[in-house]
């Protein structure tokens, strides 16, 4: 093997190592979700300080606005902001209903599309692609197209 590619395969190998690491180390706000069922919300950036929420809903998003050590100051769908360790979080994008009354969850991007199902308020799912004010959600495997409007979790931060 000669010492161009054996340093190819090294570069190559450390640049795999290293993109885990600073997965989360990206410029803020950024979103993120939950990856547990139970995530604790606290008061400051370490285990020493108080829990003050408990958070009971894996993949709720978060909006991600501070990082210090390990920790991530995240704000929540209701607007509360607390601390996370960031092995609590995930960068696969997610989304929750907001607003009054169900949302249709439709075939294609547009109002006249087919209903596909009806999404109530507080329902989370899988974020997809977003084009032309909708986005497409993936619910338990019921994958539709929701206006973004009606998604906490879709657009920019």
């Amino acid at each position: 093997m000669s010492i161009k590619r054996l340093t190819s395969l090294i570069l190559a190998f450390a640049a795999l190592l290293a993109a885990p690491l600073n997965a989360q180390d990206r410029e803020v706000p950024y979103w993120a979700s939950l990856r547990f069922d139970e995530v604790n919300l606290r008061v400051g950036p370490s285990e020493q300080y108080r829990i003050d929420w408990v958070y009971k809903r894996r993949g709720l998003p978060v909006v991600v606005v501070r990082v210090v050590e390990g920790w991530r100051l995240v704000r929540d769908p209701d607007g509360a902001q607390g601390w996370v360790s960031e092995s609590q979080l995930v960068l696969n994008r997610s989304a929750i209903v907001v607003g009054e009354g169900l949302a249709a969850m439709r075939d294609t991007p547009a109002d006249n599309g087919a209903l596909k199902w009806n999404a109530q308020p507080g329902v989370v799912g899988k974020l997809g692609d977003c084009q032309l004010g909708w986005c497409e959600f993936d619910v338990g495997g019921r994958v539709g197209w929701v206006m973004a409007a009606r998604l906490w979790g879709a657009g920019e931060p």
